[in-house]
């Protein structure tokens, strides 16, 4: 005899309306980011920098008053946590200098290539070999990928190395997450973020000061609007809405960033976007899509 599914209550709506909410508001504030990173007079490097000192005490506050204390990390903890802020530190800073180099779209669409990489992690760790639909997500963003680097290098080598640059971030992304993934086994969310976010702020600085980058800004509001926008709003309530949500919607959300990221570019830089980009950016997003669904 089949059971009926219990009907979900009025708090689990209420939750998942919540949880969507802020998978929406996140990406559209992660979307703002590289306009804050193009508007800095700062370098982008020094950028990024910012971006994490400033919010890095509002998150160990925030962290702290949840009832976290760093007595309870365990000392084997901190090396992965270090590991991965070093990781997260040398992503901001190609996806920064990426950003300057290729047009809004592209840099938001490459950078977010960690969600395609993981899975290829997964597949080696597991010894297993990927779905039909992992398959087809994985051919599709090689294909568009390649259609955008076509492009890219068509118009000008300045920007093929931004759409590398962003790519790699999107590798050096991937690891952060894998250090992050074994981080949350023993950590909360929160906790997590606000230590790895710690990590990354002195080998920022350090990169920041070899390349010769201006450090201190002139104008304040670009590197605030970053930490807030990026580091504190965008990554919070992404933080909250996992878990909450399916797989697939967190991927159809995904897409609002280099929708809204195309938006910016063309609105204010006259970015256009040709057939070819519009092609190899609907093949990407789609399959961001796909590789979010595929569990």
């Amino acid at each position: 005899m089949s059971q009926t599914p219990a009907p979900a209550t009025t708090s689990d709506v209420s939750q998942g309306r919540l949880a969507f909410a802020a998978v929406v508001v996140a990406n559209v504030a992660l979307a703002f980011g590289p306009w804050f990173v193009r508007a800095a007079d700062t370098g982008p490097v020094a950028a990024a920098f910012w971006r994490i000192s400033l919010a890095a005490p509002l998150l160990v506050g925030l962290a702290m008053a949840s009832g976290w204390t760093p007595r309870q990390t365990p000392r084997g903890l901190w090396l992965t946590i270090a590991f991965g802020g070093v990781c997260f530190a040398a992503d901001l800073a190609s996806w920064h200098l990426g950003i300057l180099r290729t047009t809004l779209a592209n840099a938001t669409l490459f950078g977010n290539s960690a969600v395609l990489f993981f899975p290829i992690y997964g597949f080696f760790a597991a010894r297993a070999l990927p779905s039909r639909l992992q398959t087809m997500a994985l051919v599709l963003a090689a294909g568009g990928a390649a259609l955008l680097l076509g492009q890219s290098y068509e118009a000008g080598a300045k920007h093929l190395v931004g759409d590398l640059l962003s790519l790699l971030a999107g590798i050096l992304y991937t690891v952060y997450f894998i250090a992050m993934a074994r981080a949350r086994e023993t950590m909360a969310p929160l906790p997590t973020l606000a230590l790895s976010t710690l990590a990354s702020a002195l080998p920022l600085l350090v990169t920041a000061l070899l390349l010769g980058e201006r450090i201190m800004p002139g104008h304040w509001g670009p590197v605030i609007g970053l930490a807030l926008a990026s580091q504190v709003l965008g990554q919070g309530l992404m933080i909250f809405a996992i878990g909450r949500l399916s797989p697939l919607v967190m991927g159809i959300a995904l897409l609002i960033q280099p929708i809204v990221g195309a938006t910016i570019g063309w609105s204010i830089y006259g970015e256009q976007l040709g057939l070819a980009d519009l092609t190899g950016a609907m093949m990407v997003a789609v399959a961001l899509v796909l590789v979010r669904r595929a569990r």
